[in-house]
């Protein structure tokens, strides 16, 4: 038996710019997918019930990746997850990400020698796969590596560069550039509050409306370049622990996304009312439902105040380990 696990993420600042070109950041959390596996003598199971590819994707273009493909004994897998479901916080990156690290621990590698940059090219192209095609690397990049993670269209210079992942969505090569940014040790003063409106967020139905509004009004693309300006000065903040100009850059980068349209009631009545006990809030991902998280010193007024506004909770540090093997 292999017990393996992987963080969620947070996307502190750049979502919507990011399919752009734009650089965008993510942080992993505390809140992790826990994944068992074990060979089983009944056929593949999950969770004790037979597994069934069109309910599980995800794990499907996994297995079929790294396991099946090769004539893998049947598998019995349990999913444990601590992360709010269907919320944008990169639940099916991280099942694909610790799979991964399982599949291959079952196969030998030791758990100190897990190769994550092939962990996460693996996961991204299941998770593209499962997802019609199509996929940006920044989830399974920032459950697989951990801590903070950049991704980009060309190599930037507030991070360090890691690897390139490219993928061909809708007939059109697209490159990435995958850094990791340091969290230096001042950080740790101050922990993200996740707030979540208990409503999915419609990632594909926020990514077409921001389409269509810069079709109709090229003008706006300055919007699109501001977010990516305001992330290259969110990561240097970052990198140099200065929590002050990370809140900064979090309420400006909010600020341009409602201006986008993809806020609403909820989440912008979670980030007002985080805002008086916060260094910065935002919405973190496509938007339209999902969460938003603020950046604090004072965790439980935050997270008291962001309750009171109608939000679920949870609370995090800055950039969790990465996948792992947990039973070692």
């Amino acid at each position: 038996m292999v017990i393996s696990s992987a963080p969620g993420k947070c996307i502190l600042f750049g979502e919507h710019a990011v399919v752009y070109g734009q650089p965008a950041v993510a942080v992993a959390i505390d809140a992790r997918i826990h994944i068992t596996l074990e060979k089983s003598e009944s056929g593949w199971l999950i969770d004790g019930m037979q597994f069934d590819k069109q309910r599980h994707p995800h794990l499907d273009a996994m297995l079929k990746r790294m396991w099946t493909g090769d004539g893998g004994q049947p598998l019995s897998i349990r999913v444990e997850s601590e992360l709010f479901g269907a919320a944008g916080l990169g639940s099916s990156a991280a099942i694909c990400s610790a799979v991964a690290a399982g599949l291959l621990h079952i196969r030998g590698t030791p758990a100190d020698e897990l190769p994550l940059s092939g962990i996460a090219t693996t996961a991204h192209i299941a998770e593209a796969e499962a997802q019609g095609g199509r996929a940006s690397p920044i989830d399974t990049s920032t459950s697989t590596l951990g801590g903070a993670v950049l991704v980009s269209d060309k190599k930037e210079s507030q991070a360090h560069w890691k690897y390139t992942r490219d993928l061909r969505i809708d007939g059109q090569r697209r490159t990435w550039e995958v850094h990791s940014v340091d969290l230096p040790e001042s950080l740790t003063e101050a922990s993200l509050v996740i707030g979540f409106s208990g409503r999915p967020g419609p990632t594909a139905q926020m990514v077409a409306k921001v389409a269509n509004l810069l079709a109709n009004h090229p003008e706006r693309m300055e919007e699109i370049e501001r977010i990516g300006n305001v992330t290259r000065a969110g990561t240097t903040a970052l990198s140099l622990g200065n929590l002050q100009a990370v809140g900064i850059a979090m309420n400006e980068c909010h600020r341009l996304l409602q201006g986008l349209g993809v806020s609403d009631a909820d989440l912008d009545r979670m980030v007002d009312a985080a805002l008086p006990s916060s260094l910065g809030a935002k919405l973190t991902g496509a938007g339209g439902g999902g969460c938003m998280i603020a950046l604090t010193t004072e965790p439980r007024r935050t997270a008291e105040a962001i309750e009171l506004a109608g939000g679920r909770t949870m609370v995090s540090q800055l950039g969790a380990p990465g996948v792992r093997i947990e039973n070692e």
